[in-house]
């Protein structure tokens, strides 16, 4: 039996702690398979337009003709930070025009709140 070097020991233990379990990183971004079904995710999409027209009311901003209508989150992921950061991208539509959006939303379940950082225009990636 080959007996192995503490430090080699050391060194796969602090690569596997820096690339978190599963090969994700810790605090990266998780791909959310099961978005069309998740309750959760679909109201944040739903909360993130309320917001949205919300704003826009409220700044009196013309958003080209009229308040958007959530129809559904069509893909998400999930992040840790000071609670969780949702990225959404919603499905909407507007005077019968479809749009897709990129919303951003931090979610915090022990202060029973939740905050839309961005609400965008869909863009190339």
């Amino acid at each position: 039996m080959m007996k192995v070097p503490i430090l080699a020991l050391l060194i796969c233990l602090l690569f596997t702690l820096s690339n978190g379990y599963g090969g994700t990183k810790v605090g990266g971004r998780q791909q959310i398979e099961d978005v069309k079904t998740n309750k959760e995710v679909q109201n944040l999409g739903r909360f993130s337009v309320a917001e949205y027209n919300r704003r826009q009311q409220k700044s009196h901003q013309s958003n080209g003709g009229g308040a958007l209508q959530f129809l559904e989150v069509v893909e998400a992921q999930s992040q840790v930070v000071s609670g969780i950061k949702y990225y959404l991208k919603v499905s909407a539509v507007r005077n019968g025009a479809h749009m897709l959006f990129d919303s951003e939303v931090v979610v915090k379940p022990w202060l029973h709140s939740k905050q839309l950082l961005n609400f965008a225009p869909h863009g190339p990636n």
